[in-house]
């Protein structure tokens, strides 16, 4: 490992334009860049994470690569991985197939020819990817919480399946806010790759004295950003991936017009959402969507028992991951909330870490399934591979 890391970095240096251009296809370019830091980061920790997790030796791993973050997952599940496993195959989504080809084409023979295990990837069907997952001592799976179930019941009882979802990760802003801090901090965590990412908020809860002053200063920075080219690398918003994102945003935003307070138009034809504010009543049964678009959603709170009551409804403690908290007393020195683990001060993005588990313990934001047992905790693959892990 002391030859085999560095020369995966190293791979990841020479190849960095050629990722980017491919990156770019699918995400900013400020995004692509951050990812590719990322992953060098996660390469970089990968001999400590193995050290300290100590994963037994794997013959197969199957992965399902997510639509976003191509370099970074391909880093996550094939690279890393590839440390401790014999054999990694991995199905790309059908939404982004030729862009991730392009990622493994570029970096798939040089994990495999510097000493990890094969890294292989084919475009083929969920359907026709089950016969591999059959064959396989792990698998990790990516989307929708019914499909992942459908593939636990397709796996023996010695399987390992690690499912990942997705949760609102909401953002809350308290009485004690520094407000230039916490507006800024609310854009980095909504517009990361123009919304398009799992860790971004969908709601932020704001103390009722400071929505005069934050929702204003909210919707005065979002009136400053434009929808530009993703590959310019001033460029935050650009138009948007997929379709179907862009159909549920122009859905939602029509049903809720009233709360509008800055933008609102959508583009169907150029997959364009304008970067939008809107900003609602204190609603206990409001259950976010996950936007996948520049949507800042606000909603005012006066208690935060409010927000400890809506995190323990049955919706939130399903898909519990990360709860950012800015100023709010109630919650210093919380580490977790029902489902969601608690990020004092700091954002989903702050404290993500590729060599660490990843997200809360909601059921639908990430379980481990052994033994026709599904648990709802912060995943990472070397951990529940580990010696000391449940057998």
């Amino acid at each position: 490992m002391d030859t085999v890391v560095p020369a995966f970095v190293d791979t990841l240096l020479r190849h960095r334009d050629e990722l980017h251009r491919v990156l770019t296809q699918v995400a900013t370019a400020q995004a692509a860049t951050d990812e590719h830091f990322r992953s060098l980061r996660a390469l970089a920790g990968a001999p400590w994470e193995v050290l300290r997790s100590a994963p037994r030796r794997l013959g197969r791993l199957a992965t399902f690569l997510p639509s976003n973050n191509l370099l970074y997952s391909y880093v996550l599940f094939g690279a890393i991985p590839s440390l401790y496993t014999d054999e990694v195959r991995i199905r790309p989504s059908a939404r982004v197939a030729s862009a991730a080809m392009a990622v493994h084409e570029i970096l798939g023979p040089h994990v495999s020819r510097l000493g990890g295990g094969h890294v292989f990837m084919e475009p083929v069907s969920q359907r026709g990817f089950l016969a591999d997952c059959a064959r396989s001592d792990a698998v990790i799976f990516t989307g929708q919480p019914d499909n992942g179930r459908t593939i636990a019941s397709r796996l023996s009882g010695e399987a390992l399946l690690l499912t990942f979802g997705s949760g609102p990760n909401p953002l809350v802003v308290g009485p004690e806010a520094d407000t230039d801090a916490v507006c800024r901090a609310v854009l980095a965590a909504r517009l990361y790759n123009s919304g398009q990412d799992c860790l971004c908020t969908d709601i932020v809860f704001v103390h009722r004295s400071l929505v005069r002053e934050v929702v204003p200063r909210l919707a005065a920075a979002l009136a400053e950003i434009g929808v530009r080219d993703r590959r310019d690398p001033a460029t935050r918003v650009a138009p948007l991936v997929y379709p179907d994102a862009v159909q549920e945003a122009a859905a939602f935003l029509t049903a809720h017009r009233e709360f509008t307070v800055h933008g609102g138009r959508v583009d169907l034809a150029r997959q364009v959402v304008e970067p939008t504010l809107l900003h609602l009543p204190w609603q206990d049964a409001f259950h976010p969507p996950e936007f996948f678009s520049p949507v800042v959603l606000t909603m005012e709170y006066d208690d935060p028992k409010q927000i400890t009551q809506w995190l323990h409804s049955a919706e939130e403690s399903a898909r519990g991951m990360y709860v950012s908290v800015f100023g709010e007393p109630a919650f210093a020195g919380r580490t977790r909330v029902a489902t969601s683990v608690v990020c004092q001060e700091r954002i989903t993005f702050d404290v993500e870490d590729g060599n660490r588990p990843f997200g809360g313990y909601g059921p639908l934001a990430g379980s481990v399934h052994r033994h026709g047992t599904a648990t709802g905790r912060p995943l990472l693959l070397s951990a529940e591979a580990g010696t000391g892990a449940p057998r």
